[in-house]
């Protein structure tokens, strides 16, 4: 049977000790403990179910803290066995705390009631330079003038094509707008509270 397992490729497991197996456990457990509670207190603020976005700072504060927590977790369970083992174990924790930030920083990131504004507001943008300039060029201008005309018209299909090009793009993604909407007041509540709050402490 020996003869026939080395055959296949297989290898026997190594040989540990009570002590290393029980201490291998132990470290296990105490990571997997360690990073629920990370976990669960990061859900509360940026997870899956959190609907309200979060300013850097503060989620780099309940970052820290909720790091602070998962490690004070490890430390108090992983204290068998050899410190080689339990550093490792816990460099691993920390390992896995970063992955798991940069996974609830892009869920905050994606509830940033300003993102995705840029497509609205450059369009419009353009469409008010364009629309200033036109009436700039027919008050200035006189009547005759073959080049005010020509930059009239120019700048006023400008303006056009956007206004349609906005149109389209109010058709066609309705819930999105729906929803650039609903950012649009969080980002004002956003704004304006901000200053209220540093008035307050």
């Amino acid at each position: 049977y020996a003869q026939m397992f080395e055959e296949i490729g297989a290898h026997f497991p190594k040989a540990e000790t009570m002590l290393e197996a029980t201490s291998k456990a132990n470290n296990v457990n105490a990571i997997n403990a360690s990073t629920e509670t990370y976990t669960e207190l990061m859900n509360v603020v940026a997870g899956p179910q959190a609907h309200d976005y979060h300013r850097r700072d503060v989620l780099i504060a309940k970052h820290k803290e909720a790091s602070s927590r998962a490690l004070l977790a490890f430390d108090e369970m992983a204290n068998f066995g050899s410190r080689s083992s339990i550093e490792e174990a816990r460099d691993n924790v920390m390992r896995k705390i970063a992955k798991d930030y940069e996974v609830f920083l892009s869920l905050n990131d994606g509830r940033n009631p300003l993102l995705g504004f840029e497509t609205y507001l450059l369009p419009l943008f353009v469409a008010a330079i364009s629309f200033i300039l036109r009436w700039i060029a027919d008050f200035s201008c006189s009547s005759w003038s073959q080049t005010c005309r020509a930059s009239s018209e120019v700048l006023s299909h400008v303006y056009m094509v956007v206004f349609f090009f906005l149109v389209i793009v109010v058709t066609t993604k309705a819930k999105q707008i729906s929803d650039l909407l609903d950012r649009g007041k969080a980002a004002f509540h956003l704004l304006t509270d901000s200053p209220a709050k540093q008035k307050r402490e």
